[in-house]
């Protein structure tokens, strides 16, 4: 089968559509299917279309429709498309519209669609492969200092400082450092970025990393947070729990839809004082944290990229039905 991805993020870009097309394409081709990714349909004639982000894909959707209506669709529904788009977007609804399938990354996503589009619904979890390399030992400054981390782009719909003034309520007896890994997305919070190292002692912005870097940084931290206004389901939850990384995560779906209501480490979105709060417990109370740790354990199963790949065979297999009943 002739595969196309379209996602609006650039080439070479370490956007999260643009890594979950990747790793998409990957499996597609380990199922013995050709899979080209591009930000736009041209007109190409793919047996199958797959669509990240409802709203900004709706043009390629639309017009793989009209060139080939009897062909099967997939639209994979982002954390902008689902929380923010949706209500007011003709274009997002459009394209849910003609979707076969509605393919989300949680389950919790399917909450926020009308009745007549959850039956279209399948979830994918993102999976990570497990490290093969055995945990390096702390070094002697890990051993000194708390290290959480913040892994992701500085976009304002990351909130992205969150943490680091969440770290400046904390009593001055705290040993948290918070390291912050990503890149800025304009100049202005690369400065803010750069003030909040000269005010804040306890924070350090490392810029975009390479991936075995971040790897490492996740792996080494006692722990990560998760300060997102918006997600759909993010790849973060399912690195850090692979890494063996707790987290402590804003209470939104996106969120809630992979760690569970029952996760103890959620704060309100935007709430400094709560996000300090869950710092200081996961510094000084062990059987808190531990408790964390043995949560995200139970979760790993759900990430294992041998469950995503099978998740695509049934996928496509249930589409190959569908091809079949149309002609």
């Amino acid at each position: 089968m002739r595969i196309g991805i379209v996602t609006p993020a650039p080439p070479r870009s370490r956007y999260g559509n643009r890594v979950t097309a990747l790793r998409w394409a990957r499996i597609l081709r380990g199922l013995g299917h050709r899979v080209q990714i591009a930000q736009a349909y041209e007109g190409e004639p793919y047996d199958l279309l797959i669509a990240l982000h409802a709203r900004r894909s709706y043009p390629s959707v639309r017009r793989f429709h009209d060139a080939f209506p009897k062909r099967p669709l997939i639209v994979a529904i982002t954390g902008t498309d689902l929380y923010r788009d949706l209500p007011r977007s003709l274009s997002a609804q459009r394209s849910l519209g003609l979707a076969t399938i509605v393919l989300a990354l949680q389950p919790k996503a399917s909450e926020e669609l009308e009745p007549r589009l959850r039956q279209k619904v399948r979830v994918i979890h993102q999976s990570v492969s497990r490290s093969s390399k055995q945990r390096r030992p702390e070094s002697s400054a890990s051993r000194r200092s708390f290290e959480v981390c913040v892994i992701g782009h500085l976009r304002p719909v990351k909130d992205p400082f969150r943490a680091a003034l969440a770290a400046r309520r904390l009593p001055s007896s705290s040993r948290v450092r918070i390291l912050h890994v990503g890149a800025p997305m304009d100049k202005v919070m690369a400065k803010r970025a750069r003030f909040e190292m000269k005010v804040n002692p306890r924070y350090q912005w490392l810029g975009e990393q390479p991936r075995w870097r971040v790897r490492q940084i996740l792996e080494r931290s006692k722990l990560c947070v998760l300060s997102s206004k918006l997600e759909g389901g993010a790849n973060l939850v399912s690195e850090a729990t692979v890494a063996g990384t707790p987290l402590v995560a804003s209470r939104i779906a996106g969120s809630v839809g992979l760690l569970g209501e029952n996760y103890p480490a959620y704060f309100e979105v935007g709430d400094t004082e709560g996000l300090a709060q869950l710092l200081n417990r996961a510094e000084t109370d062990r059987a808190f944290l531990s408790r964390l740790r043995s949560q995200c354990r139970e979760l790993i199963p759900l990430f294992d990229p041998r469950r995503e790949k099978s998740a695509w065979s049934q996928v496509l297999a249930e589409l190959h039905l569908v091809v079949q009943d149309a002609r």
